[in-house]
């Protein structure tokens, strides 16, 4: 197994985490995002990822280039331990979890979105960071929300062990706190992410243990 990422790319620490929490053994390709004019746009890269993004992964079968693909694609050829619950309820709000975090505050905070506003819509670094940190917050108060009043939420997002859902939160908290959001304000995100971060494989996928960490 192959894994194309970024040390600070979240959707490639999303990946990192799953496959710890399986234990499976992987070759970590670094492709930085920001030397040489960004290694994520060169020729060599598109070949592997035609959109220019990370993370990319592979194995003897299937190149796959989108996080939620890779990790459901691992819970299908190695099922254990399990990130999806086994019933349908569950497994439907394990990915509703997820996907506030992938598709409502992810993509919009995504470094090309960055990139765009500063180079063509003309924004300060002040008014990007107002952006990232609207969003994040925006997101986190739609998350909390859910976490608290859902009766499925235990110790993690859902239950008494990680799932997808855990593997997506604890790289945006991290996200959140490089931009100085004070995470204590969701004391239901704040929570999960203490416990899932004093777990060896949510340390092992850290962005400060990675061979390119800058």
């Amino acid at each position: 197994m192959k894994l194309y990422t970024y040390f600070r790319s979240s959707a490639a620490y999303r990946v990192r985490i799953a496959l710890n929490l399986k234990g499976l053994s992987y070759d970590a390709v670094p492709v930085h995002l920001l030397k040489d004019g960004g290694q994520h746009l060169q020729d060599e890269y598109r070949k592997i990822n035609p959109s220019g993004l990370v993370p990319s992964f592979q194995d003897d079968r299937i190149t796959l280039t989108q996080s939620m693909a890779i990790i459901e694609y691992l819970e299908e050829i190695h099922p254990e331990p399990p990130l999806l619950p086994k019933d349908a309820p569950g497994r439907g709000r394990v990915r509703e979890l997820a996907q506030i975090i992938g598709c409502d505050i992810h993509p919009v905070n995504n470094l090309r979105v960055l990139n765009y506003l500063v180079k063509h819509m003309g924004f300060s670094d002040q008014a990007k960071t107002e952006w990232y940190r609207h969003w994040i917050i925006e997101g986190f108060q739609s998350l909390e929300a859910h976490l608290a009043r859902d009766p499925g939420a235990g110790p993690f997002c859902h239950g008494d062990h990680p799932t997808i859902a855990d593997c997506y939160l604890v790289p945006q908290v991290f996200n959140a706190q490089r931009f100085n959001i004070d995470v204590s304000a969701y004391p239901n995100i704040d929570r999960i992410n203490s416990l899932c971060i004093e777990l060896p494989a949510f340390r092992a996928a850290h962005p400060s243990h990675q061979p390119d960490t800058e």
